[in-house]
């Protein structure tokens, strides 16, 4: 990571703010120099002084965020690669470059969530590095698994709903960690286990094991989201269950689908009304 010139001089810490740091691997553009320098970050956040994340500071990206490679093609949900049989090479790939690609952008989701908003407690900066590290991690473990099955990261097209949620919730935290890791993010402790059963049983067993790995880690980042939302609206008077549905509504997120990994879900911090709420209001 660059050490000077400093972009946000503080006298207690002469360094770049670990948030101005945070957006500068956000705008890096190769996908394994990006993993590798949101992993140093991590590292470096884990043993960080409250005063070296520049907690008060206005930062403002000087470069389109998030920073992304030529490839893939970025085209709408129906355009994106579709699967094929598991059982080859070939259809195996398209559905692993489909899980880099969703754990691409949740590395770009926690570096953004780090350095867009300022004023929140040093702990929510530290717990959003720390998703960044394991984030570029599983995509680390997939891109080297994509490699194995003859493709890279980019070989096919991809889409960018993940990201358009973030856009969306830009200027509004309580809204980001209601409907990025409590809901789009939540999806996938749903679906991994379908998934991580169908590589399975087509005998790729490596695969299947980093699908442990991710289910086991995205557990504890939706935890981080529910921690975050409760806080938040616990400091602005608001009923965690009731606001949900509404911020739901006014961001338009999507309405979610059965079947539900209600033990994941309760291991990541949703409570039993609110997993009651979930499964009443699925469509």
């Amino acid at each position: 990571m660059p050490a000077s010139p400093p972009a946000d001089p503080n006298p207690a810490f002469p360094f770049p703010s670990l948030r101005r740091q945070a957006l500068d691997v956000l705008t890096m553009t190769d996908p394994a120099a990006k993993a590798g320098a949101a992993r140093a970050l991590g590292r470096l956040s884990r043993e960080a002084a409250d005063d070296a994340f520049g907690i008060g500071d206005a930062i403002v990206a000087a470069s389109p965020v998030p920073g992304r490679p030529a490839r893939p093609e970025l085209v709408p949900p129906q355009r994106a690669a579709r699967r094929r049989a598991l059982h080859t090479p070939a259809g195996r790939a398209v559905m692993i470059h489909a899980l880099a690609h969703i754990e691409f952008n949740a590395i770009n989701l926690a570096l953004d969530a780090a350095w867009r908003f300022p004023g929140m407690p040093a702990d929510y900066y530290r717990d959003w590095l720390r998703v960044a590290d394991e984030e570029a991690l599983h995509f680390s473990l997939l891109a080297e698994h994509l490699a194995g099955l003859g493709a890279a990261y980019g070989d096919f097209p991809a889409h960018n709903s993940l990201w358009e949620m973030a856009e969306k919730t830009s200027a509004d935290v309580l809204a980001r960690m209601a409907l990025v890791p409590r809901t789009l993010e939540a999806r996938g402790l749903d679906a991994s286990p379908a998934v991580r059963g169908k590589l399975a049983d087509a005998g790729d067993h490596a695969a299947a094991a980093i699908l442990d790995i991710i289910l086991r880690d995205e557990v504890g980042h939706v935890a981080i989201g529910n921690r975050w939302y409760r806080w938040l609206c616990a400091g602005q008077g608001l009923d965690p269950l009731a606001t949900y549905p509404e911020l739901a509504s006014r961001y338009g997120a999507p309405r979610l689908r059965p079947p539900f990994n209600l033990s994941a879900r309760r291991a990541a911090g949703f409570d039993d009304d609110e997993l009651a709420w979930l499964e009443a209001s699925a469509g």
